[in-house]
C-alpha cells in the first residue's frame, strides 16, 4: 500500500511537472529565435556603417551640388546591395546603387549615381579596403561609365580600358556597373522605378 501510494505520489509529480518543463522549453525556443531574429535583423543590408553613410552623402551633394536631400531606399531585392530615391523636396534628383564588389582579397563599397533618365551621372568607390588596386577609385578610370545606360553593354578591356595592376578590381567593377544595370532594366520593367 505504501509503495503504491509513493508510485502514485511520483507520477502525479511527473504528470505535473511535464506542463511546466514543456512550457520553459517552449520560453527557451522563443528566445533563442527572438535572439536569432535581431542578429538577422541587425545584418540586414538596411544598415551601413555611419562612415560609409557619410561618404554616401558626400557624393551625392558633390554630384547633384545639393546640401539638403533625402535618401529613400527603394524595396527591391538586391542581395547587399541597396538602391535610393534621391529627392530634394519633392523633386527626383537621381537615383543611387550602393553596391559592395570583390578586390583581390577584400571587397571594396561604391556608389552609382544616376540622372532621373536611369543613365550613369558618376560612379565612386567610396571605400577601398586594400593597398593594391586603388587605381579603380581615379575619377580619370571612373568617368567611363559616365552617360552609360539601360541596354549599354560594359565590356572590361574593351568597352572599359584596362588598368594595368588593378585588373581584379577594375573587372569588378565594371562587372559590378554592369550589373547595376541589368537591375534597373528589371526594376523599370517591373514598374518599380
Amino acid at each position: 500500500m505504501m509503495r503504491s501510494l509513493r508510485l502514485s505520489q511520483n507520477l502525479w509529480w511527473t504528470a505535473k511537472q511535464i506542463p511546466v518543463h514543456r512550457a520553459s522549453s517552449f520560453r527557451k525556443y522563443k528566445s533563442v529565435m527572438l535572439c536569432i531574429a535581431v542578429l538577422f535583423l541587425s545584418f540586414s543590408p538596411s544598415k551601413i556603417s555611419p562612415r560609409l553613410k557619410q561618404k554616401l552623402n558626400s557624393a551625392v551633394q558633390t554630384t547633384f551640388t545639393v546640401e539638403v536631400f533625402q535618401l529613400e531606399i527603394i524595396q527591391a531585392d538586391l542581395g547587399t546591395d541597396m538602391l535610393y530615391k534621391i529627392n530634394q523636396e519633392d523633386e527626383l534628383l537621381g537615383y543611387a546603387y550602393l553596391g559592395e564588389a570583390p578586390s583581390m582579397k577584400d571587397v571594396f563599397d561604391y556608389v552609382v549615381l544616376f540622372n532621373p533618365d536611369l543613365s550613369i551621372k558618376k560612379s565612386k568607390v567610396l571605400i577601398y579596403r586594400e593597398n593594391h588596386g586603388r587605381q579603380i577609385g581615379s575619377q580619370r578610370w571612373l568617368k567611363q561609365f559616365i552617360g552609360k545606360g539601360l541596354g549599354d553593354t560594359l565590356e572590361y578591356g574593351e568597352d572599359i580600358d584596362a588598368i594595368s595592376g588593378a585588373t581584379i578590381s577594375a573587372k569588378s567593377m565594371t562587372k559590378a556597373v554592369e550589373k547595376t544595370l541589368e537591375h534597373l532594366a528589371v526594376l523599370k520593367k517591373e514598374k518599380v522605378l
